[in-house]
Order: C-alpha cells, then sequence, then structure tokens
C-alpha cells in the first residue's frame, strides 16, 4: 500500500511518502522545511502564534503532496521538543484547522520504538545480535537498543539536540575554535552518565548523520568527526552548502550535531554507522502493518 507520513520536529518538518509490500518499504517522494520550531520553544517554553501558523502552512502543503501521489493513509507525528511545549494543542489544533488532519504527540518510547524499526529495517546489510539506533533532532537526541526479532528493550530521550546545541555554544560562521571545544564538551556531559546495555552494532539516522556522510564517509568514530568538523570550520556556511549540496541552515547545525554523534559513539563504545532510515520509514511501516 502507498502510505504517507509527515513528522514535524525542533527543526524541520519532513513528509516521507512510500510503497510498501509484504514489511519491504520503498520511498516514492521524501521532502523537508525547516520550521525551527525548537528556537522558539526554548525561548519562552511555548510556540508562538507565528510558528504555529508557519507549521500548519507547511503540514497542509505536505498534506496535498502526500494525497496528490495517492497515499492511502497519512499519519501526522510530532516528536520530543513538541511533546514539552505547554501549549502543544494550540498546534495541534493550528494543524487540524489549517490542513485538516490530525497530530499525533508520541511518547518518548514510542518514538524510539518506530525510530528503531525504521532505522533497522532500511539498513544495507543483515543485522545481527544487538542494535542500537541513534536519532539526533533539532532539540533532542533518542537511543534505541533491541534485537531484530524481540524490538526496543532499553531506550532513552536525552533533551539535546543539534539545534538546541548550536544555539548555545555556535555563534560565529564558520564555527571557531572555543566554540566547538565548548559544544563537545556539553555534549559529553549530558550522555557521560548514560549506561545502555552493551550493542554488536550501531546505527546513527537523521539529517545530521546523512549529511555527516558527504562529508566524512558512512563511518562516525573520532577520526571521521574529526574529519567532518575540519571541513565545517574551514568555510562559511553558504560556501560549505553550495559546494556538498546541503541547506546552509544544515551546514550551520552540523558541528553541533557531530559533536552529540560523537559523544554517543563514546558512550556507546563502538563507532556509528549511518543508516538509511528512521522514524518516518517506522510509522509507514507500522501503517502498512495495521492494514
Amino acid at each position: 500500500m502507498r502510505c504517507a507520513c509527515i513528522d514535524i520536529g525542533s527543526n524541520t518538518t519532513r513528509v516521507l511518502v512510500a510503497d510498501v509490500e509484504g514489511g519491504v518499504l520503498r520511498e516514492v517522494v521524501c521532502e523537508k522545511a525547516f520550521t525551527r520550531l525548537g528556537s522558539a520553544l526554548r525561548r519562552t517554553g511555548a510556540l508562538p502564534p507565528e510558528a504555529l501558523a508557519a507549521v500548519a502552512d507547511v503540514v497542509a502543503v505536505q498534506t496535498a503532496v502526500a494525497r496528490a501521489l495517492g497515499a492511502e493513509c497519512l499519519r501526522v507525528v510530532a516528536t520530543a521538543a513538541i511533546r514539552e511545549a505547554s501549549n502543544r494543542d494550540a498546534l495541534v489544533h493550528a494543524v487540524r484547522e489549517r490542513a485538516g488532519v490530525d497530530v499525533e504527540i508520541l511518547a518518548a518510547a514510542d518514538e524510539a520504538r518506530l525510530a528503531f524499526a525504521g532505522g533497522t529495517h532500511a539498513h544495507r546489510t543483515p543485522l545481527e545480535g544487538r542494535v542500537a539506533v541513534v536519532d539526533v533532532g533539532g532539540g533532542s537526541s533518542e537511543i534505541a537498543v533491541g534485537r531484530l526479532d524481540e524490538g526496543v528493550e532499553w531506550s532513552i530521550s536525552v533533551a539535546l539536540g543539534s539545534s538546541s546545541l548550536a544555539d548555545e555554544h555556535l555563534r560565529s560562521d564558520p564555527p571557531a575554535p572555543d566554540e566547538l571545544a565548548a559544544a563537545g564538551r556539553a555534549a559529553s556531559a549530558m550522555f557521560a552518565a548514560m549506561t545502555p546495555p552493551p550493542v554488536d552494532v550501531a546505527l546513527a539516522v537523521g539529517g545530521s548523520a546523512t549529511s555527516m556522510a558527504r562529508l566524512a564517509g558512512r563511518r562516525i568514530d573520532p577520526a571521521a568527526v574529526a574529519l567532518a568538523l575540519e571541513i565545517l570550520a574551514s568555510r562559511t556556511c553558504g560556501e560549505l552548502a553550495a559546494e556538498h549540496g546541503l541547506d546552509p541552515e544544515r551546514v550551520r547545525l552540523l558541528p553541533a550535531g557531530l559533536k552529540i554523534l560523537g559523544a554517543v559513539a563514546a558512550c556507546l563504545g563502538r563507532p556509528l554507522v549511518v543508516g538509511e532510515g528512521g522514524l518516518r520509514e517506522g510509522v509507514c511501516l507500522a501503517i502498512a502493518a495495521a492494514r
């Protein structure tokens, strides 16, 4: 069946339309808009009216895209940043009024479960043993650990993402060495006390991970992170965006995302491998399985 997921996150709002048959997912279209909800939320704890209207407009456009492509079922989800907004119900109402669809605010455990399903399903090679799926978002980072045949057995949502870390520490373009060092210390401190179970494979999904792959390959280890950060510190966001086919806003946030990914890899005790899927793929797989 053809299904669709719209994911309202801290930094971006994305739509995935995919065909799912026999448990196999094939992407039809994937689009994103930088809506930067997290920055507004961190200032006041609430989403301002202009942000609500902007997201509702984006969801309306993305809903129209999904329906034009023949999606039989559409699920709109909101993740960690929206869970913590004092006026999250106002977002649900604005989207319903403007786009005619309901928003499901995912619990942390559901977000981890869906990201794990989407991340492991899309991996290029068979996965054996215990697997970690790491999803660095704009305002939070989710880690889910489990086995393919048993599902998630351990998960955590950490209130630190690429946007929140960049807004706090990265003010220069390109980022200055002292700014990068401060961001690294903050990321390491957030994950220092984390005690996940031992894993055999660790996958990284989300925008920071896939952008990292364009700069320094699909393996995220200290050497690769150092190389990517050296590149990001060498030129402006605009120059690097044009050179590597990335959005300038993604380039601005990427050093912070890499600091988080490096801290998580250190905590897990193994390199991360950039994955292909994630939350939206997990949602589409769940839609098809329920029909």
